[in-house]
C-alpha cells in the first residue's frame, strides 16, 4: 500500500499513506496557482471544499499521530502490514550508551513477535515448569509490569527448535488473536484476558504441523480471521467468524508453510496471497476459492517470509530456490511471470522493504541487496555489514517515514539507525538492546519494544 505525507507549518511532519489524496493535494495547488475560472469556482466549488476538508483532516490526524508519537502497531508488519512506522523524528546518532531502556522483563522462550495498541503490549511465550504452556501476554507499555496472561497447556515433544511460539498476536476491535506453535488458534478480550473462543486446529480440523511449528500471523479480512494452518482436506488457509471461531470456509489442499498470507488489491479486486511449500497462491479473502496458483517447492518446506506486493509485482524469495517476480492482470484468474533470480536474492526470515521502485532484501551469502523491482537487477550488496553473516541471517527492517531513514534490528539484538538508498546502505549508528534475537520487534509511539528467549525490553528512539 502507498503512503505519502503532508508537510505543514510548526516543523510538524504531516504523512499518509493514501495515493489518491496525494494527488488531489497536487490538483488543489495547480488550481491555486493558475486560478480557477468561473465554473470551477461556482460550479465545483462544493467539490473542491470535500476534497480540501479531508486532506486537511486527514493531515490534522496523522500530523497529531507524528507528534505524540502515539502510532499503534498491532498487528504482523504493523498497522499497514507493509513494514512503515509513521515514528518519531530519528537522531543522527544514539546518545552515549545506546537508546535509553524504560524498562525490562524476564520472558520464557519464543520467537513470536510483539504487537502494541495503546498502553498494551501483546506477544507469545512457552514456560516449562511447573508445567508446559504457552501464553499468551498483556503488558503495560510504560512499566512492563504484567496485565493479564492466557494460557494453555502443551506439549512440544520434538518440535525442531521448540523454544516457544513464533507468529505475532493480531490485535483488532478490542480483541487479541494468537495462533501457537501446535495450532491453539485463540481470541481473547484485549483488556482482561477473557477468552472469547478458542479452536485446537490440529484436534478440530486435521491441521498438520509443519516441522518447526505454526508461524503464520493471524490476519483478518472484514468479519473474518484467516490462519494458515494446512486443515485436511482443502485447508491450506481457513476463514473463521472472528467473533465466533466458526469456520465459513477453507481454500487450497496444500500443507502449511511459515508464511503469514497477504491481502492485495488489484484492478479492484482484493487477493488473499499464500506462499505454502508448493506453491505461490491467489485465493478470494471471501470465499477461500483459489484463482491461481504458481508452483514453487521449497526444499524443507521454508516458506516464510510474507511476499510483498508493489508496482502491479508479487515479490517471493526463497532461501535455495531463490525469487519469483509476478505480475498480476486485470483478470484475477490470471497472472504473468515477470521474472526469476536465484544469485543474489535468496531471503530466509527477513522481511523485503520496497520503496519507489527498489527492494531491499536480505540474502543468505550476501547481506542486505537493493534491486530494481521491475527487473530483479541487483545494484548493491552491504556485504553482510548490518547483520552478521550466519546460515540463518536474520534483520527486521522498518521504514520510519516516508524519507530514506530506517531502523533495524539485527540478530545480535543491535539495533541499527541507517539509511537504505538506491546507491549505497549508510549505517548511522548502532546500539545493542537485546541479546540474540530472530523476533519481530514492535515499533509504537516513540519506542522499539524487542525480545529474545529470556527478556523483552522497551527503549526510546526518539530524538530532537
Amino acid at each position: 500500500m502507498e503512503w505519502g505525507q503532508i508537510r505543514a507549518s510548526r516543523n510538524t511532519e504531516y504523512r499518509i499513506q493514501n495515493t489518491e489524496v496525494r494527488s488531489q493535494r497536487s490538483e488543489v495547488r495547480r488550481r491555486v496557482h493558475l486560478g480557477m475560472d468561473q465554473q470551477v469556482r461556482f460550479g465545483k466549488l462544493r467539490e473542491h471544499m470535500r476534497r480540501c476538508l479531508g486532506i486537511c483532516a486527514l493531515a490534522i490526524v496523522t500530523g497529531f499521530l507524528a507528534d505524540i508519537g502515539a502510532e499503534d502497531w498491532p498487528e504482523w508488519r504493523g498497522p499497514r502490514r507493509n513494514g512503515t512506522w509513521v515514528g518519531p523524528q530519528l537522531p543522527e546518532r544514539w546518545p552515549e550508551g545506546g537508546p535509553k531502556q524504560v524498562w525490562s522483563k524476564p520472558i520464557g522462550g519464543g520467537y513470536s513477535g510483539i504487537s502494541v495498541v495503546g498502553n498494551r503490549v501483546y506477544t507469545l511465550d512457552r514456560q516449562k515448569s511447573p508445567q508446559e504452556v504457552e501464553r499468551v501476554l498483556c503488558l503495560d507499555a510504560d512499566t512492563g509490569e504484567t496485565v493479564w496472561v492466557h494460557e494453555y497447556p502443551v506439549v512440544y515433544g520434538k518440535l525442531d527448535y521448540g523454544n516457544g511460539p513464533r507468529s505475532q498476536p493480531t490485535v483488532a476491535d478490542g480483541r487479541v488473536y494468537t495462533l501457537g506453535a501446535l495450532g491453539h488458534l485463540s481470541c481473547l478480550d484485549a483488556t482482561t484476558g477473557k477468552r472469547i473462543w478458542t479452536v485446537d486446529t490440529v484436534a478440530d480440523l486435521k491441521a498438520v504441523i509443519p516441522t518447526w511449528g505454526f508461524a503464520a500471523s493471524p490476519v483478518i479480512y472484514g468479519e473474518t480471521v484467516i490462519a494458515h494452518v494446512g486443515a485436511v482436506p482443502n485447508g491450506c488457509v481457513v476463514g473463521f467468524d472472528k467473533k465466533t471461531g466458526k469456520e465459513i470456509w477453507r481454500g487450497g489442499d496444500d500443507p502449511a508453510g511459515y508464511c503469514t498470507p497477504s491481502v492485495v488489491k488489484h484492478g479492484g479486486v482484493d487477493r488473499l496471497i499464500v506462499w505454502n511449500p508448493e506453491h505461490i497462491v491467489s485465493h478470494s479473502p471471501k470465499t477461500g476459492d483459489v484463482h491461481w496458483k504458481v508452483p514453487y517447492k521449497i526444499q524443507n518446506g521454508v516458506s516464510i517470509a510474507s511476499p510483498i506486493y508493489e508496482d502491479n509485482i508479487l515479490f517471493v524469495s526463497g532461501y535455495w530456490d531463490g525469487s519469483k517476480a509476478i505480475r498480476l492482470t486485470e483478470d484475477p484468474m490470471d497472472y504473468e511471470m515477470a521474472w526469476e533470480e536465484n544469485r543474489w536474492l535468496r531471503g530466509m526470515m527477513s522481511q523485503a522493504l520496497y520503496r519507489d521502485g527498489y527492494v531491499f532484501n536480505l540474502d543468505k551469502f550476501h547481506g542486505l541487496v537493493c534491486f530494481e523491482l521491475a527487473t530483479g537487477e541487483k545494484v548493491w550488496t552491504d556485504g553482510n555489514r548490518m547483520t552478521p553473516k550466519s546460515r540463518n541471517p536474520q534483520a527486521s527492517m522498518v521504514w520510519v517515514g516516508d524519507g530514506d531513514r530506517t531502523l533495524v534490528l539485527n540478530s545480535d539484538g543491535d539495533l541499527i539507525l541507517a539509511r537504505f538508498t538506491p546507491t549505497e546502505y549508510v549505517e548511522l549508528d548502532r546500539a545493542n538492546i537485546i541479546g540474540f534475537t530472530w523476533a519481530h520487534p514492535a515499533f509504537a509511539g516513540e519506542r522499539v519494544y524487542a525480545r529474545s528467549d529470556t527478556t523483552i525490553v522497551a527503549v526510546e528512539v526518539g530524538g530532537k
